[in-house]
């Protein structure tokens, strides 16, 4: 991601984040238990006939690791479990819940220092919204896929259309989601 649009997701989150209400987020709600669910059966199709532990994976945006211990659960082995937070604030909270076999980098994924070709699955989950800039876009999906290693898989999950109560994320739709990855093959979960 370029230095401005780096500093502008910051500065995005830090308004958000000074202004939000987190029951917003929480389980307890009814709307983010059944995206939470959603989430996570899509998430097991996918993944159904992998072996787990012997997955590398990586989660570009981990936030507080909420989504790195849901693939704990499901058996992923955590010394193969890497995260990329933006946010050091919630860099320090993914650490708090996590293994500390689990690494966990506080950077621009840019700048991460991560060997090409050395991951098996690449977590995108609500990120490319939160980037309202295409070329940061593309900069960092040509990243990812540096990152992949032959066979491996981007899990995307991201909003498809612009939230008319949050000025700070721009929906990507179907098309610019598969336009980010040209040579890979792209399926819907749902």
């Amino acid at each position: 991601m370029t230095q401005d649009e780096s500093r502008r997701v910051q500065e995005r989150y830090a308004r958000r984040d000074a202004a939000a209400d987190a029951r917003r987020y929480a389980l307890t709600d009814p709307y983010a238990l059944a995206a939470w669910q959603e989430r996570q059966r899509a998430i097991v199709r996918l993944l159904a006939g992998r072996d787990l532990a012997a997955l590398s994976v990586l989660e570009v945006g981990c936030g507080s690791g909420g989504n790195l211990q849901d693939l704990l659960r499901l058996g992923v082995d955590p010394a193969r479990v890497q995260g990329i937070e933006l946010l050091e604030t919630r860099a320090f909270h993914a650490r708090a819940v996590l293994p500390a076999a689990c690494r966990i980098q506080s950077t621009d994924a840019l700048h991460a220092d991560l060997p090409d070709a050395s991951q098996d699955l690449v977590l995108l989950f609500t990120v490319f919204s939160s980037i309202l800039s295409p070329g940061a876009q593309q900069a960092l999906a040509a990243r990812v896929w540096r990152w992949l290693r032959p066979g491996g898989a981007v899990l995307w999950h991201d909003f498809t259309v612009n939230n008319p109560r949050n000025p700070d994320v721009r929906g990507v739709p179907w098309r610019a989601c598969a336009s980010c990855f040209p040579r890979a093959v792209c399926r819907r979960a749902a």
